[in-house]
This record gives C-alpha cells, sequence and structure tokens, in this order.
C-alpha cells in the first residue's frame, strides 16, 4: 500500500509547483529577509563609515594629545597660545588689531549707527 502515488500526473505537478514556490519563497528570504544579503550589505556599509569615523577620531585624539604634550613642555608653544587667544604682549610691545573680515565687508551698519556728541 503506496501512500502517495507518484505516477499520478497532476499530483506530480503539483509538487513540483509547491517545491518551486517553497525555493522561490527561500530565496527571496535570504535576500531580503532581516538577515538576509541586503541587510548585511548595509551592516558592511555602515561598519566601514563608522571605521573611517574612528580612525578620523583617533588622528584628531593624537594630535590633541601632542597639543597637550607640547603645551606642558614647550614654553615657545605656551607663549604662542597666550598670544593667540589671551592677547597678551610683552611689556614694551604694541599689539595693532585689525578690523575683523565681516565688519570690512559690510560698512553700511557702521555709516547707519548715529553719532555721539
Amino acid at each position: 500500500m503506496k501512500l502517495i502515488n507518484w505516477d499520478h500526473k497532476p499530483f506530480r505537478q503539483y509538487a513540483i509547483l509547491a517545491l518551486a514556490l517553497a525555493t522561490m519563497i527561500l530565496v527571496m528570504h535570504e535576500i531580503f529577509g532581516p538577515h538576509g544579503y541586503l541587510a548585511l550589505r548595509r551592516q558592511k556599509q555602515q561598519y566601514n563609515a563608522l571605521q573611517k569615523q574612528i580612525e578620523t577620531l583617533s588622528q584628531e585624539n593624537q594630535q590633541l594629545n601632542q597639543k597637550i604634550k607640547s603645551l606642558k613642555t614647550n614654553p615657545d608653544a605656551i607663549e604662542k597660545q597666550a598670544r593667540e587667544q589671551l592677547h597678551l604682549v610683552r611689556p614694551g610691545e604694541y599689539v595693532y588689531m585689525l578690523p575683523n573680515k565681516k565688519q570690512m565687508q559690510n560698512p553700511s551698519t557702521a555709516q547707519n549707527q548715529p553719532q555721539k556728541q
């Protein structure tokens, strides 16, 4: 006694159709599923972008560490920072301050201001 009669032509066609459909569904799931090929590509792109960001931040961190070390040990670097950021000068020196580029480009605001008498 046979449970399935494979000799029956329509049954064989439906079985082949069902297997083809199941195979197509599995392939679609492997490509478009949450852990499929497209998701894997997207994750690899994110990984590469994060690796580049890590490399950039690492280089910036090294530069900042070098700057800190220089400010702790190099008197010339300390003097440069004091002159640039704090506008400090040595006795007997004069500092000439030029107007900002924004002020140079927009002189109409300076002319429209009322003058004090």
